[in-house]
């Protein structure tokens, strides 16, 4: 037994240590594009877009605004609108479903994996209708989804796939990086991403040169040239100082996402003889641990039990889609797999400077609640 108060509060994230280890390299990149005075598409986004495409595997790279707006400006792209519809994930981050319905198409979700909080393939081909137009599935938590059985679908009835890769960036399934294996990856550089920019940032990636001209020309107001507009587009431009930030980042990613896995492993040790579920791993996959979650039916309790010892989790995702307000017409669907993920998911501390010590006490904090102590 270890001590029963954490030396100090344990964070979900601690991008305070991240920062501290490169602020020079940091700092300098800030003070360069300051200095440059090019804050909006400056040189920094165009070597980030050429690195993070190349990293993805990919041919093509563009920054925009946000992970949000990289789906909505994808979903433009491929010219999804009112009358379509957009199978996806009610397990997810609100902007995977949001996005859709701003395009005027209509979410249609199907139920996830128990394992890996993955969309069910197995659903999807059940749910296409004559006004389908694409897939959405979302590699959740950094697990890829089954892809070939997705693009197997998707092939035969002529659909496209947008791959939602906000909380998987270099993490692979069957040896591909996620973005590369549809025809369009979203990443979200959102703060607390595995790779993060110091405020709201995101990129499309893709291997179809008429896509990412597309989606280059809706982020800068629908024009090739200033002033000279040919669609409606968008203003959702990468900001030139987060791009700089993501420079310096993106060198240690390969470093961090192995940290996270050691922490994962770890983790998986510690936890092995409790009565809760830990991460499922898919032999397809290379897990990049956006977040490292554990199931139990006494979800609620354990996570008031770690708080009281100092030890914060998070709950990623408590209310499935269809159950939000803003879907009430879809409250009578029943996806009992997500349902039950929003009941008993419960993500703990995570990242890659996190400690074993601080390992061990939250197993023996979680081991403490389930023998009553």
């Amino acid at each position: 037994m270890i001590d029963t108060k954490a030396s100090a509060a344990i964070p979900i994230l601690d991008l305070k240590q991240q920062y501290v280890a490169i602020q020079d390299e940091i700092n300098t990149a800030i003070q360069g594009v300051l200095e440059s005075t090019q804050f909006v598409l400056g040189p920094a986004v165009n070597e980030l877009e050429r690195r993070v495409a190349a990293y993805c595997e990919c041919q093509h790279g563009v920054g925009v605004a946000s992970g949000t707006d990289a789906l909505r400006l994808s979903l433009a792209a491929l010219e999804i609108g009112p009358g379509d519809e957009v199978i996806t994930t009610p397990f997810t981050f609100v902007a995977t479903a949001n996005t859709i319905s701003h395009s005027g198409a209509k979410p249609v979700f199907v139920d996830i994996e128990p394992g890996t909080y993955n969309l069910d393939p197995a659903a999807v081909e059940d749910a296409i209708t004559p006004r389908t137009k694409a897939i959405m599935p979302v590699h959740l938590y950094g697990q890829s989804a089954e892809m070939d059985t997705i693009m197997d679908v998707a092939e035969r009835y002529g659909l496209k796939i947008i791959e939602d890769c906000a909380q998987a960036i270099g993490a692979r399934y069957k040896g591909k990086r996620l973005g590369s294996i549809g025809h369009i990856g979203c990443l979200s550089f959102f703060p607390s991403k595995n790779l993060g920019a110091y405020g709201d940032a995101g990129m499309v990636v893709t291997n179809d040169e008429g896509l990412a001209e597309k989606i280059d020309v809706l982020r800068r107001q629908g024009g090739h040239k200033k002033y000279y507009h040919e669609v409606l587009g968008f203003n959702s431009r990468l900001d030139t100082l987060q791009a700089a930030i993501l420079n310096v980042k993106l060198n240690y990613l390969e470093q961090w996402n192995e940290g996270r896995r050691t922490v994962a492993h770890r983790y998986n040790d510690l936890l092995s003889d409790m009565p809760v579920v830990t991460p499922y791993e898919s032999p397809d996959s290379h897990h990049v641990y956006h977040q490292y979650t554990i199931r139990s039916p006494q979800r609620d309790e354990l996570a008031s039990h770690l708080k009281e010892h100092g030890v914060s989790t998070m709950i990623y995702y408590p209310i499935p889609l269809h159950h939000q307000q803003l879907y009430a017409e879809m409250s009578a669907l029943h996806f009992p797999n997500a349902e039950l993920a929003g009941r008993e998911v419960l993500s703990l501390p995570i990242f890659p400077e996190l400690t074993e010590r601080d390992q061990e006490f939250i197993a023996d904090t979680i081991r403490g609640f389930f023998d009553g102590r």
